[in-house]
């Protein structure tokens, strides 16, 4: 079985979109489908043909492109069971602790509820890869629309149980501000202002600072860390439970 190949590229104004390909199957799949244009310009790229689209929440900056692509290529497009009746021209729903198969690869669902009721990130566990949409950003996560922020922390927990390894792919290039962010409330983290100058380098040279990984995500991203010493001290939450520290990081961020 061969090792998936992954084509990531930026479309709208800061999405990703993110093209794996089995070279096996000849299967190529959309990780969200947030700009068609952008996606026939990868697809022309690679000489890949597509075959699905995985979608991870029906905001329209991820399913803008599912309509013209299924008439297009008749891809099967697999979504959330949550946002069935939301995901335009879904074909397949599978709900958190489901899986299915693309090519010889298990791919495993995680509901991620949060920034919408019904997200969902997809793990490819024998690939070490997992997708993660609008929830988990490198060193931030998403906006809690829909859900509340005790749903939103419970979703980040089952994303950070995923080995240290996994290589994480998520739906925006939201990092530089997310750093910015981060070492307000975790000033004293070295792993995170070493990670803050890094950042400040590659987007200084209009590169990604994605695809980032679990274990660099325990180790920087405040979201992922509540029931740190020093961001409690700073946060004057010592007593607090986990899920209010979370909370209050979120809505400090919502207004940063």
């Amino acid at each position: 079985m061969s090792a998936l190949e992954v084509h990531q590229f930026t479309c709208r104004s800061d999405n990703f979109c993110v093209l794996i390909h089995d070279a096996d199957s000849g299967f190529t799949a959309s990780i969200d489908a947030p700009e068609e244009k952008a996606i026939r310009q990868a697809l022309g790229d690679t000489g890949w043909e597509l075959t699905h689209i995985f979608c991870t929440h029906h905001h329209f900056d991820h399913v803008e492109g599912n309509a013209n692509l299924k008439a297009e290529f008749d891809c099967t497009i697999i979504g959330p069971k949550d946002e069935a009746d939301k995901i335009p021209q879904i074909d397949e729903a599978y709900g958190h602790g489901e899986h299915f198969s693309f090519g010889k690869h298990q791919v495993e669902v995680i509901g991620t509820p949060g920034h919408t009721l019904g997200e969902v990130s997809y793990h490819i566990p024998d690939q070490g890869m997992a997708f993660t949409g609008d929830t988990l950003f490198a060193l931030g996560c998403g906006r809690v629309f829909e859900g509340t922020a005790e749903m939103m922390w419970q979703s980040l927990q089952r994303l950070a149980m995923l080995p240290r390894d996994t290589i994480v792919y998520c739906g925006h290039e939201y990092t530089l501000s997310n750093a910015k962010f981060a070492v307000t409330i975790d000033p004293d983290n070295q792993a995170l202002n070493t990670r803050l100058n890094e950042i400040i380098q590659l987007r200084a040279e209009n590169k990604p600072t994605l695809p980032t990984s679990i274990g660099l995500e325990l180790d920087t991203n405040p979201f992922l860390r509540p029931e740190d010493k020093n961001i409690r001290e700073n946060l004057g939450m010592m007593e607090a439970s986990d899920t209010e520290v979370f909370a209050e990081i979120r809505a400090r961020k919502d207004n940063f």
